[in-house]
């Protein structure tokens, strides 16, 4: 937990409060296992801009990661920004995704970062963007090389295939 005083912050416009604090969120388990080896570290301020309160602030984590196309584990790196406009009470009783109602002026910011980082994570991860995954029959990984399993023609394309021997 990470609680900030935003009474201060509230009524006093210009006034910024500086972030920086660390988030454990060893006990997320995402793409089927503990990612997260080390706490994410956020940094930034929350700030009374014009009368408008804003959390702008930065997530740094790094994630270990199994690859989608060729299963590799590897650490990626990320550093995710944080912005949020912050108001004591929302005017209609639906949802809003532009603005966090606080409900007491001692706000907890760790939920806010999680909730963050868990919705913006890729839904596909790999290794690099040209990765080549593993071969369907043998199972090796083509980032290595070729495998020796040949080109096996879909069958479906037999007819086709048949046709352009033909016409030599």
């Amino acid at each position: 937990m990470y609680f900030v005083e935003l009474e201060p912050v509230f009524n006093n416009e210009g006034m910024a409060l500086p972030l920086d604090f660390t988030v454990d969120m060893s006990d997320c388990d995402i793409y089927g296992g503990k990612s997260f080896n080390s706490p994410v570290h956020v940094t930034g301020e929350i700030k009374n801009s014009t009368g408008i309160v804003s959390i702008i602030a930065k997530a740094d984590f790094t994630l270990n990661l199994t690859c989608d196309r060729c299963a590799a584990a590897f650490d990626r790196t990320f550093s995710m920004p944080i912005e949020h406009v912050l108001v004591t009470e929302l005017n209609n009783d639906e949802g809003n995704d532009e603005f966090i109602a606080v409900d007491s002026l001692r706000y907890d910011a760790e939920p806010l970062v999680r909730e963050d980082i868990l919705l913006n994570l890729p839904t596909k991860v790999l290794c690099r963007d040209d990765c080549l995954g593993i071969c369907p029959r043998c199972g090796k990984d083509l980032n290595d090389g070729p495998c020796d399993c040949g080109k096996e023609c879909d069958p479906r394309w037999d007819a086709l295939l048949q046709l352009t021997q033909e016409d030599q």
